[in-house]
C-alpha cells in the first residue's frame, strides 16, 4: 500500500466526494477512482460506498473508518519523521509532542519550553489532551514522545520520571451547595450526593479506595474527561464534580472547590517508550525537563 494513495483515501474521506478530492488533489476522476478501487482489491475489502445515482455523496464503510484513523497516524508519523531527519545537524528545530491529562502539572512544560525559547525559538509545542488511555495509545504509536500520567506505568515498557509534588483530589460544587459550608470534605459526605466523576478507570479505582463504597453503590449522574465539560454541569446544578485541585478558576464564579479529608493526592509521571530515539528538539527539552525538576526536588 503507497503512502501516496492513502493520501488519495484520506482526501475522498474529508471531501466525501471523488470528484472533489479529484479536484483538490489535482489529478483526474478516473485516475483516482482506479487508485481507490485498486486498494480496496489489495486490501479485500470494501472502503467506500459510492452515492446512488444522482448524488456524488461517498460515504466510508466500518472498513473505511478504521483505515481512515490509521492512515492520519501514518501520515502523521512520516511527515514528523521526515522533519526530524531534515533538519540542519547545526541547528537544534522542530517538534515536541506532549500527551497529557488536565493538571496544573503541565505548567512544567510551559516552564521548560519559555526556559528554552531564547536559546531555540524553532522548536514548537504540541500538546494532546486526553485520559491514560488516549496518551499511552500514542505514545506506543510513536505519536508522541512524552506523556504526563497519573496512574501505574509498567516500568519494562516505559521509562518513567517521578515528579517531586502531587495534585490535591477534592470537590467542585456551587458556592450555594450544602457541602460549600464545609472547609473539608469526607468521603461519608458524598455517600448520597449525586456525583460527577472522571470516566478514566485508573481514577475511579482511586478514588472508590478513599470514598469506602464501590462505584455501583454511588450516585453518579455523570462521566467526564474535560473538567470544564463537567463545571458547567455543576454550574447547572446537576451534581457535585471529583476532581483535581487548580484546574478550574473559581473566582468570581458560582462554583467553588473543597480538598478532600482525609487528603488524597495523585502522584504524576513523566513517561517515554524505553530505547526511545529522540529528535534533537524532543532531547534537548528533555534534559531541560530533568534539570528543573532536580531543581524543584532540591527546594522541596
Amino acid at each position: 500500500m503507497e503512502l501516496r494513495v492513502l493520501e488519495y483515501f484520506l482526501t475522498v474521506a474529508r471531501e466525501q466526494s471523488i470528484t472533489a478530492a479529484a479536484e483538490s488533489l489535482h489529478i483526474s476522476q478516473p485516475a483516482l477512482s482506479t487508485q481507490l478501487k485498486a486498494m480496496e482489491t489489495e486490501l479485500g475489502k470494501q472502503l467506500l460506498i459510492r452515492g446512488v445515482k444522482g448524488s456524488r455523496k461517498v460515504t466510508l464503510t466500518e472498513e473505511g473508518m478504521i483505515l481512515r484513523k490509521r492512515a492520519e497516524e501514518i501520515i502523521s508519523l512520516v511527515r514528523r519523521t521526515e522533519n526530524e531527519i531534515t533538519q540542519s545537524d547545526a541547528t537544534i528545530a522542530g517538534n515536541v509532542f506532549i500527551g497529557a491529562g488536565e493538571t496544573e502539572t503541565v505548567r512544567l512544560f510551559a516552564m521548560v519550553a519559555k526556559k528554552l525559547q531564547k536559546k531555540y525559538p524553532d522548536i514548537q509545542y504540541h500538546i494532546s489532551s486526553g485520559n491514560a488511555e488516549h496518551v499511552l495509545e500514542y505514545l506506543d504509536k510513536g505519536l508522541i514522545d512524552f506523556g504526563l500520567l497519573f496512574t501505574e506505568i509498567d516500568p519494562q515498557k516505559y521509562e518513567v520520571m517521578t515528579l517531586p509534588f502531587r495534585d490535591t483530589w477534592g470537590v467542585l460544587m456551587r458556592r450555594d451547595s450544602p457541602l460549600a459550608e464545609k472547609e473539608t470534605i469526607c468521603p461519608e459526605d458524598l455517600w448520597d450526593k449525586p456525583l460527577i466523576v472522571s470516566h478514566q478507570k485508573g481514577d475511579n479505582l482511586y478514588l472508590e479506595n478513599w470514598i469506602g463504597r464501590e462505584e455501583s453503590e454511588l450516585h453518579i449522574v455523570a462521566t467526564y474527561n474535560l473538567i470544564f465539560n463537567a463545571s458547567l454541569l455543576v454550574d447547572e446544578g446537576l451534581g457535585y464534580a471529583l476532581c483535581y485541585d487548580g484546574l478550574i478558576n473559581t473566582q468570581g464564579s458560582n462554583l467553588c472547590f473543597r480538598p478532600f479529608s482525609p487528603q488524597l493526592n495523585a502522584s504524576g509521571y513523566i513517561v517515554w517508550k524505553k530505547y526511545q530515539m529522540f529528535s534533537k528538539a524532543a532531547g534537548v527539552f528533555l534534559q531541560s525537563l530533568k534539570e528543573l525538576l532536580e531543581k524543584e526536588a532540591g527546594s522541596i
